[in-house]
């Protein structure tokens, strides 16, 4: 869905073909995708840089070389990288679905600039970016509606694991770490309310 949608315009120079593995595409569906960009690497043995197909460990590349190219292509406006962009914008993964899904025509006395549409979810009311989504713009493989709303939550669910790719395994780590403190702390009560009772119980007198 990102691919057929974003990726013309916008980037996610966060997330290695090898991150998707597992999450949309199988390994060997990841390494055709891959091998199907050229990256330049280098230096050569002859200190020249040179182009190879790419491979899983390679980062997602931009559509653009730089930011001036992408203002050049794009009227002006700087379509911003997406890998953090659900961490950046207040509502996060909210706030995409709402902004995709909100586009509609200007209200009576809102003047609209030449290149510009009318988003009340974006800042002002006026974005540069015209509407990425319409009705039947994809075929999902299990036969799902392809409606504005289906795609802006696919994109939204799926930027939103982008700014967190170590979401899930983070918090199973934290049930972990949070199950194993709690068993040490189980155990250091009993251990000083038992074991240390005879020690905190006895007398000591002194004779002189």
């Amino acid at each position: 869905m990102y691919a057929q949608v974003c990726a013309s315009c916008h980037g996610l120079a966060r997330i290695a073909y090898r991150n998707l593995v597992g999450v949309c595409f199988n390994e060997d569906e990841a390494k055709a995708m891959a091998e199907d960009k050229d990256v330049m690497d280098g230096p050569n043995d002859e200190g020249e840089m040179f182009e190879r197909p790419g491979k899983l460990s390679d980062y997602l590349p931009s559509p653009y070389p730089n930011e001036e190219a992408a203002r050049y292509a794009n009227n002006g406006a700087y379509p911003p990288d997406l890998s953090l962009i659900v961490k950046a914008r207040h509502g996060g993964a909210d706030y995409i679905f709402s902004l995709l899904s909100g586009y509609c025509e200007a209200p009576a006395g809102k003047a609209m600039l030449p290149g510009l549409y009318y988003n009340p979810y974006f800042a002002g009311g006026a974005i540069g970016m015209p509407a990425p989504l319409m009705d039947e713009q994809v075929e999902y493989p299990d036969g799902t509606p392809a409606t504005v709303s289906q795609m802006a939550k696919d994109v939204a669910v799926f930027l939103a694991w982008v700014a967190e790719p170590e979401h899930d395994e983070r918090k199973k780590g934290g049930f972990r770490w949070i199950t194993a403190l709690g068993l040490a702390a189980l155990v250091a009560g009993y251990t000083k309310r038992f074991r240390w009772a005879n020690l905190k119980a006895r007398k000591i007198t002194y004779q002189f």
